[in-house]
């Protein structure tokens, strides 16, 4: 099991990565992706802090720690720079803050993220056929979450990523401990969605793909 949308203390999450690491080891999970929110502000803060971290995670731990950045609510215009300055410092998992219909997200900010090089796009609220099949294209994460709110969408989401033939992705976006569910209480937050067991199955394979896991 994979989450590749986890924070922590190093942007609005209240646990260290190493506990963050630790936690999700014992919910049963073989890889996560340490993703704290960034914008101009943070970026080199944040993502050098990450990258120092997972440098020293020991190489033989029974969890593997990447490091990554989820791109929040910026001006349509920053995603491709800051998702190409992300990409170039060596950030394995690029995340963008889609259109979640609980936050007040810049309308058009799914494809701004979808343009630019990124590998997830969280929450997209209720995202358009039109970007879904962007996505596809794209070769982009369309995002299944657990997270209160953001959830809401998650069977539109599932809904058309399975029509089109979109990548989806199972996450917590975890911020407290609370948040980091038991691998199969995420799996139940996908069959909700409206995806099979099968679907789910192959949504982890193809995240191994992907990410050479």
């Amino acid at each position: 099991m994979y989450d590749l949308h986890c924070h922590s203390l190093l942007s609005d999450g209240v646990l260290l990565p190493s506990e963050v690491a630790a936690r999700y080891f014992a919910a049963g999970y073989k890889t996560i992706a340490i993703t704290d929110h960034a914008d101009y502000s943070n970026i080199d803060i944040v993502t050098d802090a990450i990258l120092c971290f997972t440098r020293h995670w020991p190489k033989d731990a029974k969890i593997k720690v990447l490091p990554g950045v989820e791109l929040t609510h910026l001006p349509l215009s920053q995603f491709k720079p800051l998702a190409k300055y992300a990409r170039k410092k060596g950030l394995k998992v690029i995340i963008g803050h889609g259109e979640t219909i609980s936050e007040p997200v810049v309308k058009g900010t799914n494809r701004a993220c979808l343009e630019a090089d990124i590998d997830i796009l969280a929450h997209p609220g209720l995202i358009s056929k039109e970007d879904v099949e962007f996505a596809k294209k794209r070769g982009i994460f369309l995002e299944i979450t657990s997270r209160s709110g953001h959830r809401d969408t998650n069977p539109h989401v599932a809904e058309l990523a399975l029509k089109v033939g979109a990548r989806l992705i199972l996450v917590n976006d975890s911020h407290m401990p609370e948040d980091i569910l038991p691998a199969q209480e995420l799996r139940n937050f996908g069959l909700k969605a409206g995806l099979s067991e099968a679907d789910i199955d192959n949504i982890y394979k193809s995240i191994a793909t992907y990410m050479k896991f």
